[in-house]
Parts: structure tokens; C-alpha cells; sequence
């Protein structure tokens, strides 16, 4: 599908969610330039199927959208929306589908898609946008976001290591990060850790509201899952892909 086929296709979903002219505008200022990527557009594809009927872009956006209408709620006067809408663009951004894929066949547990995703998400967000993690204290909210997004679900530890213990997809794109960053993605999953795991929560409220948001999104497409994609969350293989 085309850019403006799928531009269509988030507009659809901003009225889905009521969403008046002015606050379309406003999510689509902060987010158009991560939309128009051509790898946000690539995981608007049938090559990244997610949950049985939707593919990781249309889930990615409907979370965006989750999560803007959660943030016009909050109080706080140092809240940041766009740090907030950022983190729900990238935090399923990882490099290859989770289902069906034999490059997920990780030879460890903890390496399995489940706990090692948002690794990989973080990762290709700063490969693909550096200009976003110029500032490094915007850089700290939005790679704590993302890596945390699963809670109360573990994400594993970031290792700095000269192999890739981590065996991420994308190890090739984590060997060129800037060592600051890098340093800060070991840092937040340092947090509550217990052996390979870090069961922490975000440190930052946009964080937090980004990780709500996916939790009442993923509750209301659960409620459309097929048995087999149930099945697939633990397993990595739906037979209805394969159909």
C-alpha cells in the first residue's frame, strides 16, 4: 500500500477515537515525519503481520492515538506529549515480524521476542532517527519508555558485550549506537533486575502513559484474536499466517 493509502488508514483511526480537526492535527504534527519513513511504512505491510488482523504499523498508531488521548488528561505542567508520542512510535519498532520468522528462533529463554523486543525497538528508533536522541535528557525519557513498555512483562538486561549475548536482530546497528545511549539503555534495564530481567516500570509519566495505552489496546484486540494467534504470543508461530 501506498503512504497515502495508509495516511488514510490512520485517519480513519483518529475518527475511530472521536478525535476533533484540531487534535488530528496536533498528534499528526508530532508524528508525520516517523509516519512518512519509509520503515514506518514498511511495517504497515502484510510483511509485519501482528495481531491476526492488523498489521505492527496500524497497532503502532492506534496506540499513538491511545496514548495522545491519555496525555490530554494529565496535569502535570512538565509533561512532554511529543516525548510521549514518540515513545508509542517506536516502541514496537523492532527489525523483523515476531511471528512465523525463523531469525526469532533464539537459542536462550531470555532472548526470546517477548523480553528482547523493546531492545531492538529503542535500537532502530536511534539508527533511523538520531535526531531525536540529540538531547540527551528528551533521549533518557524516550529509551526508558520504550524499553519499560511491556510492564509489569520483563524486558531483558542490556548487556554491553563484545558478542551478541543479547542476539538481537539488529546487533549490527547496536554495535554503531553512540556510547551514551548505549550506556542508557544498560542503565534503565538495570533498574528492579532479577537475573536476566528488568521488571521495572518507566521512571517518566510519558512512559507510563505510553505503557497504558498499550494495555488497553492490546485488551480490545485480544478480544478479536484468534486461538492460534493467542497461541502465537508464547510460541512465535500462528498457523493462520501459514494458512
Amino acid at each position: 500500500m501506498s503512504v497515502k493509502s495508509n495516511k488514510k488508514i490512520l485517519d480513519d483511526m483518529m475518527n475511530k477515537y472521536h478525535l476533533t480537526k484540531e487534535e488530528q492535527e496536533e498528534l499528526w504534527h508530532s508524528i508525520k515525519d516517523i509516519f512518512n519513513h519509509k520503515e514506518f511504512q514498511r511495517r504497515m505491510s502484510p510483511d509485519f503481520p501482528h495481531h491476526d488482523k492488523i498489521n505492527l504499523g496500524e497497532h503502532i498508531l492506534e496506540d499513538t492515538i491511545v496514548t495522545y488521548i491519555l496525555s490530554k488528561k494529565v496535569k502535570k505542567s512538565d509533561y512532554n506529549l511529543d516525548l510521549a508520542l514518540k515513545i508509542s512510535m517506536f516502541h514496537d519498532f523492532y527489525i523483523e515480524p515476531w511471528q512465523n520468522n525463523l531469525k526469532n528462533k533464539n537459542n536462550k529463554f531470555h532472548n526470546k521476542h517477548g523480553f528482547r523486543h523493546p531492545i531492538e525497538a529503542i535500537v532502530a528508533a536511534i539508527t533511523y532517527f538520531p535526531e531525536y536522541f540529540k538531547d540527551i535528557d528528551e533521549a533518557k525519557i524516550i529509551i526508558d519508555g520504550v524499553l519499560h513498555h511491556m510492564h509489569p512483562f520483563p524486558v531483558r538486561l542490556v548487556e554491553l558485550t563484545e558478542n551478541n549475548v543479547m542476539e538481537l536482530n539488529n546487533w549490527d546497528q547496536f554495535l554503531e549506537l553512540d556510547l551514551q545511549l548505549a550506556a542508557t539503555m544498560c542503565v534503565c534495564t538495570s533498574r528492579n533486575k532479577i537475573g536476566k530481567y528488568s521488571f521495572s516500570r518507566s521512571l517518566f509519566k510519558e512512559g507510563r502513559v505510553m505503557s497504558k495505552a498499550d494495555k488497553i489496546v492490546s485488551k480490545l484486540n485480544m478480544k478479536e484474536s484468534s486461538i492460534a494467534g493467542i497461541i502465537a504470543l508464547v510460541s512465535g508461530k500462528n498457523k493462520n499466517l501459514s494458512k
